[in-house]
């Protein structure tokens, strides 16, 4: 089984960083922790990326490519870290979904983050299933900079 730390690609330095960028944002936003503190940057990237939840991101283009997901994002998905990576986050939403998911992702832009949201997915294979309870939040750099969008949550269920 592929591993965070054996993702093609991806280095240990990055997954750390980016998986700090995303723990310090969801904190900023929610005033709560999706990892234990008490454990260091690397501890915490490993634990996130086998949580028992789904944790996925977006980068900061027009068209926002996905730049991670823990393995259950993965799992759920049906991706590989190299089709992750260089899927536009439009298409984890089927066509007639999408001016919703957009309209969802500027409402977090300007308020930080939502809570409980609830939309339509699809995986590679085309099989569609409903989020729910999802928080998305924007995800900040070191200096406060807009560095994309995240995503986590732990209730779905396969519409088909």
């Amino acid at each position: 089984m592929m591993t965070a730390w054996d993702i093609p690609n991806a280095s240990n330095s990055y997954l750390e960083q980016h998986v700090g960028r995303l723990l310090s944002s969801f904190t900023h936003w929610t005033k709560r922790n999706l990892a234990a503190t008490s454990l260091s940057l690397a501890e915490q990237a490993r634990w996130l990326f086998y949580a028992p939840f789904v944790v996925l991101s977006h980068d900061t283009f027009l068209d926002p490519l996905l730049n991670y997901a823990n393995q259950a994002g993965l799992n759920l998905f049906e991706v590989t870290w190299r089709e992750l990576i260089a899927l536009p986050s439009r298409q984890t939403a089927e066509p007639g979904e999408r001016a919703e998911r957009e309209r969802l992702l500027a409402t977090v832009a300007r308020q930080g983050y939502i809570e409980n949201y609830r939309g339509v997915r699809v995986t590679k294979s085309g099989r569609r299933f409903l989020i729910e309870r999802a928080t998305v939040w924007n995800v900040l750099d070191e200096h406060g900079g807009y560095y994309g969008q995240a995503a986590m949550f732990n209730a779905w269920r396969f519409l088909d």
